[in-house]
């Protein structure tokens, strides 16, 4: 039986970078044939595209009695997007984080991780909770399209660096539509293969729904976005992977918890532990992305490996909890006391860098030239 489940693992994660090959390549001749940027690209069609296997997996969680299973696919799967997803795709190249992200979507981002921390305090997501966030869902990818238009598909980012794929001339409309649809229900159908292959071996250990759902599930859902990342990033589309990762998560607090929510009678059930750490947690995922991208606008290899290492680490401490490790203590100890105040320290002196190295570059330009 065993055999069986990871047969379907090997084949979800096969038909997942398919999928991702054929998503990436369609949205990126849209993107070219509409006049919009990659980035607004990744911001609405690559991100509900790779969205849709959470939302899948969500109302199926909710109509099927399994609510902690949403949430924390949901909360699981931002943190995945952002510390797994961007921290993998940097090490693979540098991401270019485009002023537009770190001004609007970034920020749009947080404060829905945020309200979404504020509606589930009194314990649930109520129909009228969903609603609102469905609501600033919808109100911002109707704001990105209307802004989008305009921007070239292969045009310079702010670093001056070409982003997109010379070599290759769009598509027709049809053939891009054609392969944005192929490469989705390949995504849905790898993500839930996979999905269901490694939450039968994770709860053949005793795991919880909701430990499955931010681990094993989140993990499995966030593929889709990770093979569309990966590949975005190979191709030169660097801003895309980012923008599919920001949209994501904005796709996924809004329509994923959203939708679900108002559909059941009474709302989404939130547990105290996912209120307690792990929705805040989102949040400081979250606001931590603003920093890295605002140094330079780039995400370094280096700002990469610190994200995937407190996936790790993260992952760790999930396990250890849900097996009530004797080693949690010493664990978390040495999280809270060390590594984790190096890392802002770390992330702060890199801030103050980059914004000495700015109003030094302005006062250069603004200082009168010596001509002798």
């Amino acid at each position: 039986m065993i055999l069986l489940e990871v047969g379907f693992v090997v084949l979800g994660l096969a038909l997942l970078v398919a999928g991702g090959e054929g998503l990436v390549r369609g949205a990126s001749s849209v993107a070219v044939r509409l006049g919009m940027s990659p980035l607004v690209v990744g911001l609405t069609i690559v991100s509900v595209a790779t969205s849709s296997p959470e939302l899948a997996v969500a109302v199926g969680a909710v109509l099927g009695g399994q609510p902690e299973l949403a949430v924390g696919n949901v909360v699981g799967s931002n943190i995945a997007n952002i510390l797994l997803i961007l921290g993998i795709s940097a090490l693979v190249l540098p991401l270019v984080a485009r002023r537009r992200l770190v001004r609007i979507d970034v920020p749009v981002m947080v404060a829905l991780s945020v309200l979404l921390l504020v509606l589930a305090l009194d314990g649930d997501i109520s129909g009228w909770d969903g609603a609102l966030l469905l609501a600033v869902f919808v109100a911002h990818m109707v704001w990105a399209v209307r802004t989008g238009r305009g921007g070239s598909g292969a045009g310079p980012s702010e670093n001056g660096e070409d982003d997109g794929d010379a070599d290759s001339k769009p598509a027709t409309m049809g053939r891009s539509a054609l392969l944005i649809v192929v490469g989705v229900g390949l995504l849905v159908l790898g993500s839930q293969l996979l999905v269901r292959g490694a939450s039968a071996i994770a709860s053949a250990f005793g795991l919880s729904d909701l430990v499955i759902g931010l681990t094993v599930v989140a993990v499995g859902t966030s593929l889709p976005e990770l093979a569309a990342s990966i590949i975005a990033v190979r191709k030169g589309q660097r801003d895309l992977a980012v923008g599919n990762v920001v949209g994501s998560n904005i796709a996924n607090i809004g329509l994923v918890l959203g939708l679900p929510s108002i559909l059941s009678a009474g709302g989404i059930p939130v547990a105290d532990a996912a209120i307690a750490l792990d929705i805040p947690l989102m949040v400081a995922v979250s606001l931590a992305l603003l920093p890295i991208a605002f140094t330079g606008f780039v995400i370094q290899r280096w700002e990469g490996a610190i994200f995937l290492a407190l996936y790790l680490s993260y992952m760790t401490y999930l396990v250890l909890w849900a097996g009530d490790h004797a080693a949690l203590r010493g664990f978390t100890a040495v999280m809270t006391g060390f590594v984790l105040p190096l890392i802002v320290l770390t992330l702060a002196l890199s801030v103050a860098y980059e914004i000495g190295l700015r109003r030094g570059r302005k006062s250069l330009e603004g200082a009168p030239s010596d001509d002798g």
